[in-house]
């Protein structure tokens, strides 16, 4: 299976960005230092949408986290990064509402 830009998804790219997605944000940052794995296509076009939206989870927990109602929406997000990690398991690319034109167009992907 190839990537965008020709390059050749393994099974080691896909379970790293199954990890970006299910444990952001704290993998993604942990990619990002590793030299290997943040050169490689995939990893990365995956690794910056995964940090965006843990950051993003990540606030919407601590400002909205008081709230009943509201304190659940961090777990939806969540799912929904699971969902977006077994997709990436399967070779695709995602494309998030909104987080990937961010990323594309700061050149993090």
């Amino acid at each position: 299976m190839t990537g965008q830009s020709g390059s050749e998804i393994t099974s080691d790219d896909k379970l790293w960005v199954l990890l970006t997605y299910v444990l952001t944000p704290i993998v993604p940052v942990i990619v990002l230092l590793m030299e290997d794995k943040k050169k490689r296509p995939f990893i990365r076009a995956h690794n910056a949408q995964a940090l965006v939206l843990g950051i993003i989870n990540l606030l919407i927990g601590v400002l909205l986290g008081w709230t009943i109602i509201l304190a659940c929406l961090p777990l939806i997000i969540w799912i929904y990064c699971i969902y977006l990690g077994i997709q990436g398991y399967g070779g695709k690319y995602n494309d998030i509402p909104v987080i990937t034109n961010f990323v594309k167009g700061q050149g993090w992907a």
